[in-house]
């Protein structure tokens, strides 16, 4: 993965997966925190609190260290490993995948399990667009009001999110800088003279 972007999905999925009688629902996410996987975990558990097994996998975060994987009362190995599996073959982050399992009758045994974990993740994987996201760095802005069509031409030619601003006599607004674009971007802004930056940790 290059060091300028990540590939993620932008929209939810559900793909179905069937092996003898047993029903495997995959329900693919964009994630952005820990906190969002678990309300999504808990209204899936609710719709679906007549299966047997919610099993999950999620990586979180540009470098891709947070992650996580969940059996959940499957044999060991055998569901959120393979789910894990799938996002990261297509080198993905900041996704969220948890299978929900209705029990068909028949054992499957480990292996009918891996496959059937894995198929139903690569399945919601195929049905939703991955898209390459750029890189950000996060700042806070503080400037005049005065200032603002400078700020914001800044934003625009270098392609900078706004993730909130607050426009009153003085004008506060997160931006995400492509980090790619970082120090031609600070530069711009110091150019401003006005214009007070803080670097925030996302």
């Amino acid at each position: 993965m290059s060091q300028e972007f990540y590939n993620t999905i932008t929209q939810p999925v559900v793909a179905e997966f069937k092996d003898r009688g047993s029903q495997f629902l995959a329900y693919a996410y964009p994630l952005s925190s820990v906190d969002e996987f678990k309300l999504k975990l808990k209204a899936l558990k609710e719709e679906h609190h007549k299966a047997v097994h919610h099993c999950f996998a999620y990586r979180l975060g540009v470098d891709g260290n947070t992650f996580r994987v969940s059996d959940d009362g499957e044999p060991s190995g055998s569901a959120g490993r393979p789910i894990l599996g799938q996002i990261d073959s297509k080198e993905l982050t900041n996704v969220l995948i948890v299978v929900v399992r209705y029990f068909g009758g028949t054992l499957l045994g480990v292996p009918g399990l891996i496959n059937a974990y894995k198929t139903a993740a690569a399945l919601a994987l195929q049905t939703t667009p991955i898209v390459q996201k750029q890189i950000e760095v996060n700042y806070f802005l503080h400037f005049d009001y005065t200032r603002m069509n400078d700020v914001m031409m800044v934003i625009k030619q270098y392609n900078c999110t706004v993730i909130k601003q607050e426009m009153n006599l003085f004008c506060d607004v997160e931006i995400g800088i492509p980090k790619n674009r970082l120090d031609e971007v600070l530069y711009k802004f110091k150019d401003l003279h006005t214009v007070e930056m803080k670097k925030l940790n996302t």
